[in-house]
Order: structure tokens, then C-alpha cells, then sequence
């Protein structure tokens, strides 16, 4: 088992901005037990699947969980792994993960939630030790210097993040040192990635706001990733597959509109819908690239 060091502090600017624009997309989250009730009414169920609304609710979700999930089985079918998620925020998709993979292969050994904002990993560890769990670990860290030793993890995994990270080239190479050699890095790029010399529209902003949301060109990313020390560098186009289910998930929300009001309230549940409304628009423009992402670290010769 690895047991994390000594936490270093950084990152206090971006910390307040990813703390107040989570706060008014997700206020309920910080009376989750009342939240919990609602959303479990509502869905019928009361485990990680059904509650990865909790922080899921804005572009992939469960879907892209388990886009996730049947990479690192291919990767390693049956081994018990040891799983780090950068900017894992409320710890949704962390638990899903693991269960996720417990129930497709050999396991886990350990999940390590990693996430810059305090109050993130507050709700985080409530609702993973309100479910009994003992393999999952909240770390709350810049993803920039993650208090774990080097080489560490079999996985790393960013699922939605990566737009969260103003320096993502930073992010990667620590992911990189991280990783044990042949480890495993695994990234849904939901609004993080643009054509060269292309940016979203300025509607775009107005829901996801520049300060708070960072891209980055495709080939800046693939440049990335190989400045890092990785290899086998897999680009997974999603453009198809995004609109699709951001439409999926808009009709939900308008379908069950007075349900998700009663469980988000009125002025996120309209910011939700302009998320995912936007998102997609970029998406069928061409202006942002939803992306899978995956990348081996090299092994040590």
C-alpha cells in the first residue's frame, strides 16, 4: 500500500475560482445527505451509479466511466490495481471506478483521490466513508505535486479534469512520475482539447468561463504527453459519440426538469443545461475535440 506524504500548498488563486464556480453549479453537494435522498429517490438507486450525479451531471458521466473502465481492462485484465484520479473533485467517478473495476477484473488495491479544493475533498471522504469504504483515499493536493511517492501507481486516470488544469503540461509529467514504468494513463478530454489554431466561441465562455476552464490544441496535447515520457500515445476521436450522448443528457434534464430542480435547484440546473448545450454546439462545429486519451509510461531499459 502506498501511504501519502506530507501535503505541500500551491495553487490558492485557482483553488478559490474551482471552489465558487463549483459551488454555484453544484450547491446541493454541500448538504450531500439531503441531496443523497433526493437523487435516490429519484433514480431508485442508492449506489456509485446512481448517485455520480452528485459531480457527473455536466458532460460524460457514467458513460464516459466506463469508456475508462474497459481501457484499463484491456490494459491489464486482471490485475489488482493501484489508481490515482487527478482532479477527482466530489469523488463521483472515483467510486464508480472502483466498483467499476472491481466488478470487470481482478480489482483494487487502493484508489487515491487527488483534488486542489478543500471543500471537494470534505464531501468526498463524507460520502466515501458514509458507504463503508476502505479502498479509496482522498488526497486534496494540486495535481501539479501529489503527495505520493514516484512510481507508485498502475493508473492514472483524468476523467473530465483536464480543462481544470492551467498547466496541464505539468499535470502530465506528474503524472508521469507517478506512474511505475509500462503504468497506464487514461484521459477523457470533454472540453480540453481544440484544432490547431481554433477556440471556442465566446457562447462557450459565457458557461464555462476562461479562468476556470483552460484548452489546449490537439497537438500541444500530443506534445504534452510525449515531453512527459510517454509512448503509445492512443487518440481516440469522440466527436460522434459526444453529441449523441450530450443530447442523451439535455433530454433528461428537460424531461425530468422539476425532479432535477428539486435536487439541484432552479439557477444550477439551468447553468447545467447551458453546459451541456454549449459543450455540444462546440462539439458539431468543430471547435472542440471530445477525446479519449491513453498513454504508456516507458518502460525503464
Amino acid at each position: 500500500m502506498v501511504t501519502p506524504m506530507p501535503r505541500r500548498h500551491d495553487g490558492t488563486e485557482q483553488t478559490r475560482v474551482q471552489h465558487h464556480y463549483h459551488q454555484e453549479l453544484f450547491p446541493a453537494l454541500h448538504d450531500w445527505e439531503r441531496t443523497e435522498a433526493a437523487i435516490v429517490e429519484f433514480t431508485g438507486e442508492s449506489g456509485p451509479k446512481g448517485l455520480l450525479g452528485l459531480d457527473q451531471m455536466g458532460h460524460f458521466g457514467p458513460q464516459g466511466c466506463d469508456l475508462v473502465t474497459q481501457l484499463v481492462r484491456e490494459t491489464f485484465p486482471d490485475d489488482v490495481l493501484t489508481v490515482g484520479e487527478l482532479g477527482s473533485g466530489f469523488g463521483g467517478a472515483l467510486r464508480y471506478l472502483a466498483d467499476a473495476l472491481a466488478q470487470d477484473g481482478g480489482g483494487v488495491a487502493r484508489m487515491y483521490g487527488i483534488d486542489l479544493v478543500p471543500e471537494h475533498c470534505a464531501v468526498s471522504r463524507r460520502i466515501t466513508a458514509a458507504q463503508g469504504r476502505d479502498e479509496v483515499t482522498e488526497i486534496c493536493a494540486d495535481a501539479t505535486e501529489v503527495p505520493l511517492p514516484d512510481g507508485g501507481l498502475d493508473v492514472v486516470i483524468v476523467t473530465g479534469s483536464m480543462p481544470h488544469f492551467p498547466r496541464p503540461g505539468a499535470v502530465l509529467r506528474e503524472a508521469a512520475r507517478l506512474l511505475r514504468p509500462g503504468g497506464l494513463l487514461v484521459v477523457t478530454e470533454e472540453v480540453s482539447l481544440a484544432p490547431p489554431g481554433r477556440a471556442p466561441s465566446a457562447a462557450f465562455h459565457e458557461a464555462h468561463p476562461p479562468d476556470v476552464f483552460f484548452v489546449t490544441s490537439l497537438p500541444d496535447r500530443l506534445r504534452q504527453l510525449r515531453e512527459a515520457g510517454f509512448t503509445e500515445v492512443v487518440h481516440r476521436d469522440l466527436r460522434e459519440w459526444a453529441v449523441a450522448l450530450l443530447a442523451d443528457r439535455l433530454k433528461v434534464v428537460r424531461l425530468f426538469h422539476g425532479s432535477v430542480v428539486r435536487i439541484y435547484g432552479t439557477e444550477p440546473v439551468d447553468l447545467i443545461r447551458r453546459t451541456l448545450t454549449t459543450a455540444r454546439e462546440e462539439y458539431l462545429a468543430g471547435r472542440l475535440l471530445p477525446a479519449l486519451l491513453t498513454a504508456r509510461l516507458a518502460e525503464v531499459s
